[in-house]
C-alpha cells in the first residue's frame, strides 16, 4: 500500500500488523518486507542501526515492492532524528518516552511542516516516496507516541487528546517497570500491567486515535488486536534469528 493508504488505514483504526527490525541488515529487511506485513518498524532507539542503516533499510523495504511501508522508532523526541528519519523516506515515526501532552505536541510539531508544525524542509529521499509538497507529507506521515513511563500513564488521556497525534504505542517492557515490576514483564505484576495496557487502549479509543503494542509473537499480536488494539508489532529480527539458531542446535544435538 502507499504511505497515504497506510496513514488512512491507521487513522481509521483498521487492524494493522507490523514487524520489528533491530539489525542493520538491509537484505534481511527486504526479505521480511516481501512477506506481507503492513509495516516494518526500524528501531533507531535500541536497535543496531545508525542513520546509514536506517536509510539503507528504508530503501530495502521499498525495494521489496510489496504493500509494506517503513516506520522508524527514533532515538528521542527531538526534531533532528525525527526529521532525518522522515527525510530518509519513513512513512511515520514512533517517539519514545513521551511523558506529557506537551511532549506529544512537540512530537507532532517536529513531524509536520509549517503552518502545522516546525519541521525543516529538505525531504531528501522522502520526496521520491511522498512528493515534494509539504502539505502532501503532512497528510501521509504518521506520528505515534510511546506510553511506557509512570508519567505517561498518568497523563495518557491528555496525551491521546493531542491535536495531530495519530496513535499511541505501548512499550511492554518499560511499562511493566513503570507499574512496579522488578524486571521487564515481571509476572508478579501481571494484573497491574494488564490494567495499564487496558487504560492506554481505552484512552486511545476515547480520543479516536490508534492504539498499538509490541508483542513477542503472532499469537499475542492476534490476541491484542482482538482486544481492540489497532496495530501490533511482532518480535524482532534479532530475537527470531537467535531463537531459530537455538532451535536448530537443540534439534541437532538431540
Amino acid at each position: 500500500m502507499t504511505a497515504a493508504q497506510f496513514a488512512a488505514k491507521l487513522r481509521a483504526r483498521e487492524p494493522v500488523i507490523g514487524y520489528w527490525s533491530a539489525l542493520d541488515a538491509p537484505p534481511a529487511t527486504e526479505r521480511i518486507a516481501r512477506l506481507g506485513y503492513d509495516y516494518v518498524c526500524l528501531d533507531g532507539q535500541h536497535g543496531m542501526l545508525g542513520y546509514s542503516g536506517l536509510l539503507s533499510s528504508l530503501m530495502a523495504v521499498d525495494a521489496a515492492g510489496g504493500d509494506t511501508v517503513g516506520l522508524v522508532r527514533v532515538e528521542a523526541n527531538d526534531i533532528t532524528p525525527i526529521g532525518r528519519a522522515l527525510d530518509a523516506g519513513a512513512c511515520g515515526v514512533i517517539i519514545p518516552l513521551i511523558e506529557t501532552a506537551a511532549d506529544a505536541a512537540d512530537a507532532v510539531a517536529s513531524v509536520r511542516y509549517p503552518p502545522l508544525g516546525r519541521r525543516s524542509y529538505a525531504p531528501t529521499r522522502a520526496a521520491l516516496r511522498h512528493g515534494s509538497k509539504p502539505a502532501d507529507q503532512n497528510t501521509v506521515n504518521v506520528v505515534i507516541a510511546m506510553i511506557e513511563t509512570p508519567g505517561a500513564l498518568s497523563e495518557v488521556d491528555a496525551i491521546c487528546a493531542t491535536p495531530g497525534l495519530d496513535g499511541v504505542y505501548v512499550g511492554p517492557s518499560d511499562l511493566s517497570l513503570a507499574v512496579g515490576g522488578a524486571f521487564p514483564l515481571d509476572p508478579a505484576i501481571s494484573d497491574k500491567f494488564e490494567q495499564a495496557v487496558t487504560t492506554v487502549r481505552e484512552a486511545a479509543a476515547n480520543a479516536g486515535i490508534a492504539a498499538g503494542i509490541h508483542t513477542p509473537n503472532g499469537e499475542t499480536a492476534a490476541r491484542r488486536l482482538a482486544e481492540g488494539f489497532t496495530f501490533a508489532s511482532i518480535a524482532s529480527d534479532i530475537a527470531h534469528l537467535e531463537a531459530a539458531a537455538r532451535n536448530h542446535l537443540d534439534a541437532a544435538r538431540r
